[in-house]
């Protein structure tokens, strides 16, 4: 079984805990385009920083629904970047 395990701020782990945020982003680096880009994952593991192993209640285990490539703003960044929007939302 493959899982993409990805690690959030609480801000975020909370808002996708609730349902308010369908989608988790990662900018289109190098980094993220070999351990995304064209693959397939049985499951989605969505942490809160980095947990003690297998603590529930700072784990939200989703099924993998895919991903999008598109562009957001991000003032940080100094406007528009390309992300993969990976799928969190209930299904």
């Amino acid at each position: 079984m493959s899982d993409l395990v990805l690690h959030l701020k609480k801000e975020y782990f909370d808002q996708i805990k609730s349902g308010e945020k369908k989608e988790e982003y990662r900018q289109a680096t190098e980094y993220w385009n070999k351990r995304i880009y064209g693959k397939t994952f049985d499951r989605v593991i969505l942490q809160c920083g980095y947990p003690k192993k297998n603590d529930p209640a700072k784990t939200i285990v989703r099924k993998w629904n895919g991903y999008t490539l598109k562009k957001i703003d991000v003032p940080l960044y100094g406007g528009e970047v390309l992300v993969y929007a990976i799928d969190v939302s209930v299904s």
